[in-house]
This record gives C-alpha cells, sequence and structure tokens, in this order.
C-alpha cells in the first residue's frame, strides 16, 4: 500500500457487525434458546468452521453454498496458491454452510464416546457462498437441535420439536406463529401413486417446496419441464393445497391411501404424521400453533420424514423462522450403517434481522449496566469503588465513573446508554453514610442509607 493510502474498512458485504444494543439482544435470544434446549436434556458441542470439501458434498451438495478454498495451515502469502490449485479430495477444504453435515461427520469420529440416542446443540456460525442482501448473509449464526441414533429413533423425537419450537418463540414473545408439518413419504408416496417415475420424484418435491415462493401456475410449468403431464401436474396442486383442520386432513389422507393405486409409502406417511401429531397432542402443544401442510417439502435431499417449516402469522413475507426435519442415511454415509435423526434450525442472525426491521422485536440498552455511580470529587474515590463492590455483590450491574464532570454530563451519559439508575455520594452524604439515588426515567430522587443501597435497588429494578 502506498503512503497516504486510504484503508476500506468497511465490513466485507454479507458479513454482519453488529452494535452493544443488538449484540445484547443475539445474546438475550441465545440464552432463551439455550435453556430450552437444555430443558429437554440437549447437550452442547462445537465442531470446527473448517471442513474436508467432501465431508461437505457427502449427501448431494455439489457446491451452490459452499465457500471454497480454505486452508488454516498454509499462511496468508501462500493461500492464494491453494485458491488457485482446485485441489480436490481429502485435502481440499471448505466453510461449513450449515450444522447437519458436520454433525454427521462428528458422530462418526466420535462414535464410541458418544451415547445414543445422541441431543445435541449447537449455536454456531455457518457460511454460505450466496449473494449478500437484505436479510440474506454469508456469515451468520444458526441455532441446531438434532437427536441421532442407532437402527431406530423414536417419532416422539418428532413430535418433541414442535414443543421445543413452541416453548421458545412464546419465551420471546414474537406474537402468534403457525409451525406447519408434513411428511416427506406423504409425498412422495401420493407421486408414485400417480405413475410418476421414482428418478424424478425428488426434482418432484424441490418444485412443490417451492409454491409459496413462485405461486401455483410457475409450479405447473415447471412440473411440466420435468416431464409430468398436465393432468399429473394439476393432481399434485389440488394435493398438496389440501386444507383444514389437522383431523380433516388426516382423514383426508387416509382415504386417498385408501383407494388409489400404489399407496404402501403413502400410508406409512400418513402413519408416521397421525404418530407425531398424537405425540405433539399429548406434549400439550395448543392447536392452533400446528397444522398439517402438504406442500412443505424441504428441498434438501437428506430429508426422508417428518418436516417441519415455522411461519410468523401476519408476517408470512418473512418466511419459514425455523425448520427442520427427519433424516435416515446421512450419518449412515459416513459409518455404513442405519443411523437416523430428527432435527431443527433457527437462523438466528437472519431472524434477528427480519424482527428488527419488522419492528417485532427491539434491541436491548446498549450495557448491561443497571446503575452508575457518579464522581462528585475524586477524593471519594474509595468510597466510589465500595459502594460499587457491595452492589456487584447484590446482583446488580454497575458502571463506576472515573471521571469527573458536571453531574447533568454524567446523568446524559447513563441515560444515552440506558441506565435507569444514578447513586450520587457527595462529602455530606459520604460522612453521613448516605446516598441520594436519583431513577432517570422518573426524575424521582431519594436518599437511602449506604447499607440499604443494595436492597433499595433491587426492590426498585424488580
Amino acid at each position: 500500500m502506498a503512503k497516504g493510502d486510504k484503508i476500506n474498512f468497511s465490513t466485507p458485504s454479507g458479513f454482519p457487525e453488529f452494535l452493544p444494543s443488538e449484540k445484547r439482544l443475539e445474546l438475550y435470544l441465545l440464552d432463551t434458546i439455550r435453556r430450552v434446549f437444555e430443558s429437554y436434556g440437549f447437550t452442547p458441542i462445537e465442531t470446527p468452521a473448517v471442513e474436508r470439501l467432501e465431508v461437505l458434498q457427502a449427501k448431494g451438495n455439489q457446491g451452490d453454498n459452499i465457500i471454497y478454498g480454505i486452508d488454516p495451515i498454509l499462511p496468508p502469502n501462500r493461500q492464494a496458491e491453494k485458491d488457485k490449485s482446485g485441489e480436490t479430495g481429502s485435502e481440499a477444504r471448505a466453510l461449513k454452510f450449515d450444522q447437519t453435515v458436520p454433525l454427521a461427520a462428528y458422530i462418526a469420529r466420535h462414535l464410541n464416546e458418544l451415547t445414543f440416542p445422541f441431543a445435541r446443540y449447537q449455536m454456531d456460525v455457518v457460511f454460505r457462498g450466496e449473494r449478500a442482501k437484505d436479510g440474506r448473509f454469508r456469515q451468520f449464526r444458526q441455532c441446531d437441535i438434532d437427536v441421532v441414533a442407532r437402527r431406530e429413533l423414536s417419532l416422539l423425537y418428532d413430535a418433541q420439536m414442535p414443543a421445543i419450537i413452541t416453548e421458545i418463540f412464546e419465551a420471546i414473545n414474537i406474537g402468534d406463529f403457525l409451525i406447519r408439518i408434513n411428511n416427506r413419504k406423504v409425498l412422495t408416496g401420493f407421486f408414485k401413486s400417480l405413475g410418476i417415475a421414482e428418478n424424478q420424484i425428488k426434482s418432484c418435491i424441490s418444485i412443490v417446496d417451492t409454491l409459496e415462493k413462485v405461486g401455483q401456475n410457475k409450479v405447473k410449468q415447471d412440473l411440466e419441464k420435468e416431464g409430468i403431464s398436465a393432468e399429473q401436474a394439476e393432481k399434485i396442486i389440488e394435493f398438496v393445497k389440501i386444507n383444514g383442520s389437522v383431523d380433516a386432513v388426516l382423514d383426508k389422507l387416509k382415504h386417498l391411501a385408501n383407494n388409489l393405486p400404489e399407496t404402501e409409502k403413502l400410508s406409512l406417511g400418513v402413519t408416521e404424521l397421525e404418530t407425531v401429531i398424537t405425540g405433539v397432542r399429548n406434549l400439550g402443544v395448543a392447536e392452533n400453533r400446528f397444522c398439517i401442510d402438504l406442500s412443505i417439502a424441504r428441498g434438501l435431499d437428506y430429508y426422508t420424514g417428518t418436516v417441519y417449516e415455522t411461519t410468523l402469522l401476519g408476517h408470512e413475507a418473512l418466511g419459514s423462522i425455523c425448520s427442520g426435519g427427519r433424516y435416515e442415511e446421512l450419518v449412515g454415509v459416513f459409518l455404513g450403517e442405519k443411523m437416523p435423526g430428527v432435527g431443527i434450525s433457527i437462523g438466528l442472525t437472519r431472524l434477528i434481522s427480519r424482527l428488527l426491521k419488522a419492528g417485532i422485536l427491539s434491541t436491548l440498552a446498549a450495557t448491561p449496566a443497571q446503575v452508575m455511580v457518579v464522581n462528585m470529587q475524586d477524593d471519594l474515590m474509595p468510597t466510589y469503588l465500595k459502594v460499587s463492590q457491595q452492589l456487584r455483590q447484590a446482583g446488580i450491574n454497575v458502571i463506576t465513573n472515573f471521571d469527573k464532570r458536571p453531574l447533568g454530563k454524567q446523568f446524559q451519559l447513563a441515560d444515552k446508554q440506558g441506565i435507569q439508575f444514578c447513586v450520587i455520594i457527595g462529602s455530606e452524604e459520604a460522612a453521613a453514610q448516605k446516598s441520594s439515588l436519583k431513577d432517570l426515567k422518573t426524575g424521582e430522587q431519594v436518599e437511602v442509607l449506604l447499607e440499604n443501597l443494595p436492597e433499595e435497588v433491587k426492590r426498585r429494578l424488580a
């Protein structure tokens, strides 16, 4: 860089950066989500940001979202060599684009150290090589849970997922939401009953998954491009638009399973769906929190059974705020044995961005401090430090103002940071072992003995 050239210190496109008030909101949400996850017995793990490329591509992802050329061993001055080499095979590395595929590799690496069913949570940053735009990031935090078993996994784990989603979103109070549940076997079974070839079913599911975004006319066109007849496409649209109460939809599905040809897969999917719905009800999830939506397909190849998407009612344009499903073969790719799993994911960075913009969430105060001990005179600093420590020991967050400045300026500084209370101690108060406690929200100011100050502050914060 030539002398005098300015350094471009703006953030790279698609990589978010938080102000203190935004980061505090994220930490609050992370803590709320973690508490719910742990209440169901999920345990935390961490996987590397970088994985071998062959791991990330193990289940059909050929690179649409992968950020390539990441090598933690070579120094920066040699990284370009790696990027240009087009390296392939076991040495090629990339940033993880989700947490489910790395989980499968993690289980394979630690198989003999884990107990099964293995229930884990992970609240980590992932990376996607997609065009950055409003609400879409190249780096973002996901909050995931998965349960993985050896050979068999009870469908009650599938039922547990909507209960967990409900507790989280009720705890953070984001308004009314709806968990939309389906089963991939229901879709594949129905497609088979229409005579659609096995090798066309995956692409049909991916097309159906776009229904909400592109509309039924575009879905019909895309199905016909895949070789699906106009009559079959029409029947698919009619099928995925079946609606009504949960029980009414189940009854319609059972009727179809009993009257269409080649419905073994469809019948299995309906049975699984009914088992999951029964479990959801037994877990106490309110009827207005979930429904059966046959258009929910989840485009990823590895989903095989139950699938979920969660919509914020009145803000459907935000898209799914929590999604996931069951997979049967993902972990087995690495181990060669059947290891079914089920999980959900909350894209927290995207969710915060969307909810802040929609006015559904608000940022928190820039500081966690609840009290500022102001500096009236430097020679009283030993008293200010002692009082600050007494307040902290009582569980109160405190900023001690070390710089002496006009009292009004100190009040302004506290108010700007969202601090509600200021403790004022001058020479007369110090001599009398008293303080003045000022509430910046109400303007009220009261005299409090220093020995009573922690309890008085806690009472007013309650």
